[in-house]
């Protein structure tokens, strides 16, 4: 039997991407799609990835066909929605416009409203594609707030597929504290009534990502850590009672990496390629990126990079004054990142306090980005909460060594180097202080001057595998699930 799976998502790459999920979910639908189109474990699954046609997709050149249009329903009256179709590694895409989403705007406005209406109407429009199609769906994947209506208005009746039974749903959370909240009279105009239920906090009751939680089949948090994690106080946002009453239904599954991009033997953005058997090459990327940055040209000096959105959830003022710390060991360092201005002058104040050891490049830059992982000996992810984390996979499949706050993916993923090494692959700590990541630091920068250890600690790193083929199983197993029950 085939699953027929929709899967819908505010981004994806390579049409379009933000953040995290548009990895996630350029992605792991295409992997999925892969094991079943070489009909392994006889899993046969047919998935179909669904994103708004945003103006950023249409800059880039992107010619879908077009299929056809069809009526949302709202209060004032039907919406036209136009169906728009290309393909990924041969998996069928959609791009839905419309009215909500032909402005043009950014993928996420400044204006909750305006990503009310938006992400409302492409929720609703994504379940009438099915009946547009005239293809039965047996499971419906939302992601995180932008898609949660689909769910809510799916299990609570307000849109009914043309179809003898009604498709199981799984909600993937990857960020809990954005709930889409601000986009109430959205709501309203499409019909879309708040929650009554008591189990659900009275603030949370007219925002999508709750009213997901509430009424999804199946909750999958993007790491397994995570998923214990959003049931604490420190992590819950004020949920984690309600989490708990739905805990027999949560479970996490890493996000796994795109290793055709990020592969340091084929990597085109390097100086130098290299491997697990030509790892002594690898310092060819360093001496040639200290070089260009004027820094003091010297293997032996260990160089600490950030690659990161410049935001206070990723601890970036934690690494910063942990540098501080630290001043009285040899170590190079250099920060690559934009977003929030007060943590961007943070790392401009580190560069003009050390000028002849820290560059602080203040902007988004891919090409660079790669090099750095390349390049550096230790990798900075001081997350304050991580729901999975891609960075710190990079960089240890790029023999660069993380240091991260024991949060959680970071946990699921990073080994941490005990005293033995071992298998250890990077080093964790607890607690979110500046004083306690200089403490684990500076054991790196030490274990830094012993090549035999540092060079093992590399290898480790280097050899797990991430490939989204593990996660992609997973997920299969769990519509087999739902499907079963």
């Amino acid at each position: 039997m085939t699953i027929n799976t929709l899967f819908i998502a505010a981004e994806a790459d390579p049409f379009i991407k933000v953040g995290g999920l548009g990895d996630v979910a350029g992605s792991l639908p295409v992997a999925i799609h892969n094991i079943s189109k070489n009909n392994v474990d006889d899993s046969e699954v047919d998935i179909r990835l669904v994103l708004p046609f945003h103006f950023g997709i249409k800059q880039k050149g992107f010619q879908p066909e077009l299929l056809g249009e069809f009526n949302v329903l709202s209060t004032d009256g039907p919406i036209q929605c136009q169906v728009y179709q290309t393909e990924l590694e041969g998996m069928p895409v959609y791009f839905l416009d419309g009215n909500p989403i032909d402005e043009k705007s950014p993928v996420y406005a400044p204006e909750p409203i305006l990503d009310g209406y938006k992400y409302v109407f492409f929720s609703l429009a994504a379940l009438g594609l099915a009946d547009f199609l005239d293809w039965r769906v047996d499971v419906l994947q939302a992601n995180d707030w932008h898609t949660a209506t689909a769910i809510y208005a799916l299990k609570t009746g307000r849109i009914k597929l043309d179809q003898p039974t009604q498709p199981m749903t799984l909600h993937t959370l990857h960020n809990l504290p954005f709930m889409g909240f601000g986009i109430q009279q959205a709501f309203l105009d499409y019909g879309i009534p708040s929650a009554e239920d008591k189990i659900l906090p009275e603030w949370a009751r007219h925002a999508p990502l709750p009213l997901g939680l509430l009424t999804a089949d199946k909750i999958v948090a993007v790491s397994p850590h995570y998923a214990e994690e959003i049931l604490t106080p420190e992590f819950g946002c004020g949920l984690e009672d309600f989490l708990k009453t739905r805990s027999s239904n949560i479970s996490g599954i890493l996000n796994g990496l795109d290793t055709k991009v990020w592969n340091p033997e084929t990597d085109p953005n390097l100086h130098k390629n290299y491997s697990t058997t030509s790892l002594n090459l690898r310092s060819l990327n360093k001496l040639d990126l200290q070089s260009r940055f004027d820094l003091v040209t010297r293997d032996d000096i260990p160089l600490v990079t950030l690659v990161s959105r410049m935001d206070p959830q990723k601890g970036i003022d934690i690494a910063i004054k942990g540098l501080r710390y630290c001043d009285d060991l040899p170590w190079q360092a250099i920060i690559l990142g934009t977003g929030n201005p007060v943590v961007e002058n943070m790392a401009r104040s580190l560069e003009a306090d050390y000028p002849d050891r820290v560059r602080s490049v203040i902007k988004f830059d891919s090409t660079l980005a790669h090099q750095l992982y390349a390049s550096a000996d230790i990798f900075m992810m001081p997350s304050r909460y991580e729901p999975c984390g891609l960075s710190q996979m990079i960089s240890m499949r790029y023999g660069c060594a993380p240091i991260a706050r024991a949060t959680g993916g970071l946990v699921d993923t990073i080994q941490h180097v005990s005293h033995k090494v071992n298998g250890g692959t990077g080093f964790l700590f607890d607690r979110p202080y500046p004083s306690v990541f200089a403490s684990v630091l500076k054991r790196a920068l030490h274990l830094c001057h012993q090549p035999e250890i540092w060079r093992q600690i590399q290898l480790n790193g280097m050899q797990i595998d991430f490939s989204w083929e593990k996660s992609a199983r997973r997920y299969i197993d769990v519509y087999k699930d739902l499907i079963n029950s």
